[in-house]
């Protein structure tokens, strides 16, 4: 188990060692663990923030690891960012303004500056050396935090977004999981913020973790949704290393459906997973995950 092998990642006198052939293991709950084949050790460090781990595995390639969870490889990143970002960035038919919560890697970044129309995209990470270890190990990831309309502000995106009203087109919050100081971006008072820090016609997007593992949670957060926003939708996407495979995505949107979508208009980009009929098709909820909408609020998650 990683908690077991992270010791070994650094060593004050020695500095990072090698685990190569080491098997690293993400205990993704209590009953459910992946493992990856390390071939290199490439970096770790605690941060002020967490602890940082950079690994080059066989299976995926180099992979950014936080407080011993898996946040990003380079095999499978382009799931989970084009996703999380052309969704709500083809529901919007202008976006111009967008903020990003968390995402110092900066996949999110690459895919938010594809779309034409973006004059400014603003990244709000917390942990500074998230974005350089970024730049420097996962670079085909980190490629457009450089970009002329990127700003990079290192602070706390609950308190950015409590401070902004009126400002933003598209939010998109892409967070760790609800652990720790994270807890607060899956909270109803946080969605409010986000609420007032769009424009008239803004939109936001979240990841809402594993609809086999957190139902509790995204009922919870569904619920919070519905009273804040008048349209309010759950998306599912594949993610080949996250817990289950499955992942959830909640959307908040002040006027814009992501399913009335002219297509017509939607900028044509490159990508890799997202397609429109695959925007389409997200929102096409299985039964075990209906069930999840429509059960009895429950108190805790």
């Amino acid at each position: 188990m990683l908690n077991l092998l992270l010791g070994k990642f650094f060593d004050k006198n020695k500095g990072v060692l090698n685990l190569r052939g080491t098997w690293f293991s993400e205990l993704q709950t209590p009953d459910l663990a992946i493992s990856l084949k390390v071939k290199e050790t490439l970096h770790y460090e605690k941060t002020p923030y967490q602890e940082l781990a950079v690994v080059d595995t066989e299976a995926y390639g180099r992979t950014l690891l936080l407080d011993n969870i898996i946040m990003t490889t380079v095999k499978d990143e382009f799931f989970y960012h084009e996703m999380i970002s052309h969704v709500p960035l083809n529901t919007h038919p202008n976006p111009r303004n967008v903020l990003v919560i968390g995402g110092g890697d900066g996949g999110v970044i690459r895919e938010v500056v594809k779309h034409p129309t973006v004059e400014k995209a603003t990244l709000v990470e917390i942990d500074a050396r998230v974005v350089a270890n970024a730049k420097e190990y996962l670079p085909e990831i980190a490629v457009a935090l450089d970009d002329a309309r990127v700003e990079v502000r290192y602070e706390d995106g609950i308190e950015h977004v409590r401070l902004m009203e009126d400002t933003y087109d598209v939010i998109i919050v892409d967070s760790t999981d609800p652990i720790g100081p994270a807890v607060g971006l899956f909270s109803a008072e946080f969605y409010r913020n986000v609420y007032k820090s769009l424009k008239a016609d803004g939109l936001f997007v979240a990841q809402t973790e594993s609809p086999f593992f957190s139902g509790k949670l995204i009922r919870r957060i569904q619920d919070d949704l519905a009273q804040i926003f008048p349209i309010n939708r759950l998306y599912l996407a594949t993610i080949p290393t996250y817990p289950g495979g499955l992942w959830s995505f909640s959307l908040g949107s002040k006027e814009y459906d992501p399913l009335r979508i002219d297509w017509k208009r939607a900028p044509q980009v490159a990508t890799r997973y997202y397609t429109p009929a695959i925007h389409q098709g997200a929102f096409a909820l299985p039964p075990f995950v209906q069930e999840i909408l429509e059960a009895p609020l429950e108190s805790e998650y």
